[in-house]
């Protein structure tokens, strides 16, 4: 690390749990943020400001005005552009260091095979279950760790699926694929602005702990905030030994 490097991540190297090897460690590892909105956008802010040094963002919408509310990472100038332009011009006033590749596109399984095996860990951001159960399925063939988060109203949730370990429940093993779990959209549901902001800074939490190695994730616990009472619940969550996404089931 160079003389500003040393500088600019030094309230981190002071922490003995990161330190100038795991700072190290951060600059040389990559992250893939698929969603750039509510969540999307602290997650890529926070994880730029750590030095994550590879960044790959993925959203296929553009910056709308009502968006301003809770999306951060953008502002008025931003109207019209696509969201992950206005994300990396974002990004690099912020921290210029960082490698930022961005793809405005719709993420298909197609693409998720190419992304997915270049990425240390995957941050799902994304507010439809199809994305969502598409992203775990990649994470699973590929072993990769995969930090999930939603927001609608005034509930939140954040848990991390570490497919890189084998005793690790899947997304699939919480939200079954079966039609039951239905998309609940802010446009028609509406969004408390401070949650996002509270989850999507969890889940860059989760990632810079999972780049550092640090075990004290939320692998296998699923965290529910009320944010009008400001309660938290937390779930253990365990392998679904019938999951078809995770586990191979022999029959007797």
């Amino acid at each position: 690390m160079n003389d500003e490097q040393l500088l600019r991540y030094s309230r981190h190297i002071l922490l003995p749990q990161i330190g100038i090897l795991g700072q190290e460690k951060l600059t040389k590892s990559c992250a893939l943020i698929i969603g750039i909105g509510g969540l999307g956008s602290p997650v890529a802010m926070y994880l730029a400001a750590s030095g994550i040094g590879e960044l790959i963002l993925c959203d296929n919408d553009d910056v709308d005005l009502t968006n301003l509310q809770r999306q951060s990472i953008h502002n008025s100038e931003a109207i019209g552009m696509p969201k992950v332009d206005s994300a990396k011009k974002a990004i690099a006033k912020m921290n210029p260091e960082i490698n930022v590749t961005v793809f405005q596109e719709y993420i298909n399984e197609k693409k998720l095979q190419e992304l997915v095996p270049k990425a240390d860990v995957v941050i799902d951001a994304s507010d439809n279950f199809v994305t969502r159960h598409a992203i775990n399925q990649a994470c699973v063939a590929y072993r990769k760790p995969l930090v999930s988060g939603s927001a609608i109203q005034f509930k939140g949730q954040i848990s991390v699926f570490d497919m890189s370990k084998d005793t690790s429940p899947c997304y699939h093993c919480l939200f079954s694929k079966d039609g039951s779990n239905k998309d609940m959209h802010c446009a028609t549901m509406g969004i408390f602005s401070p949650l996002v902001g509270i989850i999507g800074s969890m889940q860059a939490a989760e990632a810079a702990k999972i780049l550092l190695d640090i075990e004290s994730t939320l692998n296998g616990r699923l965290m529910l905030l009320d944010a009008l009472t400001m309660e938290w619940r937390s779930i253990k969550l365990n392998k679904d030994p019938e999951c078809t996404v995770c586990c191979i089931n022999i029959k007797q």
